[in-house]
């Protein structure tokens, strides 16, 4: 695993995604950064993933595998996509920010997996620890660790990402996949508690 966060550095990064998600919503400029004031880990380049939640379920999630660009300002990039642009749901309104819990993954840098068949493969995978992306031509598609908790085992993982890929839920049996993996940091703010006279 790559330098872990220090708690400073997550709640600046969770201030900063909120921030950007607050503007979003009110079709404000995005907020600008100063890099230099922030810890030197957030001005490297780092690649994020931002998961809006409500109530348990999922509200938008936005993000990127590449490190190209400071990861604070990865961040606010994701969270700001995750809140106005995924498309499979309409844009976060302005009485739903209160509620909606932001988590952030933070990604090592993916690794090329080396395997020779598909037992193989399903003995290589680290489920609960390891995302993983697989590319078959111009298809390709991830699957964040958390997804883990949502699959029956390796198999089911990998049937659901192919189709995730618009691929054969079958085609990772084949051989024809590339397959990269990597880990993740994750935290989040849940959304303030409400007390029974709100």
């Amino acid at each position: 695993m790559e330098t872990r966060l220090s708690d400073q550095e997550k709640h600046i990064l969770l201030d900063l995604a909120h921030q950007s998600i607050v503007a979003a919503v009110h079709q404000d400029h995005p907020h600008r950064l100063d890099l230099d004031s922030l810890p030197n880990r957030l001005q490297q380049p780092g690649a994020s993933f931002v998961t809006l939640t409500r109530s348990g379920l999922l509200r938008g999630c936005i993000g990127t595998l590449k490190h190209e660009i400071p990861l604070a300002q990865d961040v606010a990039l994701r969270a700001r996509a995750a809140a106005t642009d995924d498309p499979r749901f309409p844009p976060l309104q302005i009485d739903e920010i209160e509620d909606t819990e932001i988590e952030i993954s933070v990604l090592t840098t993916p690794q090329p997996l080396e395997y020779t068949s598909a037992d193989e493969l399903l003995t290589l995978l680290v489920p609960g620890l390891d995302g993983v992306t697989i590319t078959h031509g111009l298809k390709r598609a991830t699957f964040l660790p958390q997804v883990w908790e949502k699959v029956d085992g390796p198999e089911h993982f990998l049937s659901m990402l192919c189709q995730k890929a618009q691929l054969p839920a079958d085609a990772w049996r084949r051989g024809q996949l590339e397959i990269s993996t990597y880990r993740v940091e994750s935290f989040h703010r849940s959304p303030p508690k409400r007390t029974a006279e709100e």
